[in-house]
């Protein structure tokens, strides 16, 4: 059986026939196939072809960016005793002239362990003793953050938001500690991301390379 592609389509050619295989694996004649299934599959053929050359091509560059940035970093550390970044490893490389920048920032996976559990019971035992004196914002808010999603995840948003209440009560700060205790770095990613601006004064605009949010491109329609 030998296969053939033509514009990105997927003709198949079996005894002198030619035939589309269907998404079960069976073999459909060509001629019995609706024109539109033809048109678009070889529009989506056509996309997907460009896309995996895209991320490849994506793939390369970031490998060459952390490659270059990586021998800078290396060349500083040994010609001038020099290191770039802060102690979680968040870096900034910027031009001459202060057009261009690239940010190099590190984001971590927290989890949360046992401890979290304790720092429930006390948070509960510091509103049941404040009773009517708690306000339901925070009552709503202790509820959200200890709350679990679909996927056994805590809402880790309101867990921060817990952290930063101004509260005075030594049962309160005690729960607080034990939830900065149940913290832990489980893991963590890299991210890069390139700025650029037509003048040092100007504000910094992002370089995207992100499909969803890209700028659209404007479509003139002719008269």
């Amino acid at each position: 059986m030998n296969t053939q592609e033509q514009n990105f389509g997927a003709v198949e050619v079996l005894d002198g026939n030619k035939y589309m295989r269907d998404a079960k694996g069976g073999m459909t004649p060509l001629e019995l196939v609706k024109p539109e299934h033809i048109l678009e599959d070889e529009v989506v053929r056509g996309i997907i072809h460009f896309a995996r050359e895209l991320s490849a091509e994506i793939d390369r560059f970031l490998g060459h960016t952390m490659t270059d940035l990586g021998e800078f970093d290396a060349l500083l550390a040994q010609e001038y005793g020099a290191v770039k970044g802060g102690k979680k490893g968040n870096k900034t490389y910027q031009n001459y002239n202060g057009t261009m920048k690239i940010q190099v920032q590190i984001a971590d996976f927290i989890d949360f362990g046992p401890q979290l559990q304790i720092a429930k019971e006390i948070v509960d035992e510091c509103l049941n003793k404040w009773a009517v004196d708690s306000s339901p914002e925070i009552r709503a808010l202790v509820q959200n953050a200890f709350k679990t999603d679909k996927a056994g995840q805590i809402n880790r948003s309101h867990i921060y938001m817990l952290l930063r209440l101004d509260i005075e009560d030594s049962r309160w700060n005690e729960a607080m500690r034990a939830i900065r205790d149940a913290m832990r770095v489980t893991g963590s990613k890299e991210y890069v991301r390139f700025y650029q601006r037509a003048t040092p004064t100007d504000s910094w605009k992002a370089i995207t390379i992100d499909l969803a949010k890209a700028t659209k491109p404007t479509i003139i329609e002719q008269e």
